[in-house]
């Protein structure tokens, strides 16, 4: 499994047009074949700093993805709304304790 993050900046008028395509696209996203999980987030202190963050069975399924004119028209639409140049990691798991107050 690889987990893939992905820090978009965003121009901070354009941040309800990304949510609104994140939306759109979720679903398609997380039917991709390898894909575990998909989830959005949002810095807390910066609005406008939003992350992707996906799990994936291997790199072949990510790329499959990545590499899709799904993506590269969803992409295409998402990078009119950056204010600076996306950063992505795909890391895996190392090692993970869960809490007991839960």
């Amino acid at each position: 499994m690889i987990t893939r993050i992905v820090k978009l900046t965003l121009q901070p008028d354009k941040v309800n047009a990304f949510m609104e395509l994140f939306t759109e696209v979720k679903n398609t996203i997380a039917d991709f074949n390898g894909c575990h999980h998909v989830e959005l987030l949002q810095d807390i202190s910066s609005p406008n700093i939003i992350f992707t963050y996906s799990i994936w069975e291997d790199e072949h399924y990510l790329n499959h993805y990545r590499f899709s004119p799904f993506f590269k028209s969803t992409w295409q639409r998402s990078k009119e709304l950056f204010a600076e140049k996306a950063e992505a990691w795909s890391v895996k798991l190392i090692e993970k304790a869960q809490s007991n107050h839960f």
